[in-house]
This record gives C-alpha cells, sequence and structure tokens, in this order.
C-alpha cells in the first residue's frame, strides 16, 4: 500500500475521516497476513514509511502508525502518506543471556 490519505471533505467530519483510515489500514495489515507464506518464511513482516509527503516519509515500525496519524491529526495537515510493504520474514533465537 502507497497512498496518500486526504483528511477533508465537504460532509464527512475530520474525527470520522482519522478513524477510518485507522480502520482501513488495519484490513490491508490483515489481509497481507492472510496470504500464503513462501517457503522458509516465517511470518509477514512489513516495511513502513510514513510522513507529510512521500519525499519527506521517515521508515517507522507497523505499531506505531496510530501514533503517526494521530500527531498528523494535532497539527492540523490536510494529508499525509503512508507506505506499507510486506516482505518475508524470519525468526531468529533469543540470545540467553552469559552468567
Amino acid at each position: 500500500m502507497r497512498k496518500t490519505f486526504i483528511l477533508t471533505h465537504p460532509k464527512i467530519k475530520r474525527p470520522r475521516l482519522i478513524e477510518a483510515i485507522k480502520h482501513e489500514i488495519k484490513k490491508y495489515v490483515k489481509r497481507e497476513r492472510r496470504k500464503t507464506l513462501p517457503p522458509g518464511v516465517d511470518f509477514w513482516d512489513f516495511d513502513c514509511k510514513f510522513g507529510p509527503t512521500a519525499e519527506e516519509a521517515i521508515k517507522i515500525h507497523l505499531a506505531e502508525t496510530n501514533k503517526y496519524i494521530d500527531k498528523i491529526d494535532q497539527q492540523q495537515l490536510d494529508s499525509f502518506y503512508l507506505e506499507i510493504l510486506a516482505k518475508p520474514g524470519h525468526r531468529r533465537k533469543k540470545e540467553t543471556p552469559v552468567e
């Protein structure tokens, strides 16, 4: 998903738009996680970028998207860019501390 979300609408109020955007993101991630995993892959991981525009986007963690959307709302910006791309993920063993 590479999309610029517009936070202005003549009939829909801003809080409802924000809520709908968060729901759309959650739905997209859920749909991507349901896809069949390629051989040798443990889970679907996601690369995320967020910013006022595509050129100004910074890398963030998927769990931080709602926090960044709330920041944009507080700044009263009219739009923001969000990029979420699925990639194969591999689990790593936890390192046990040596005592």
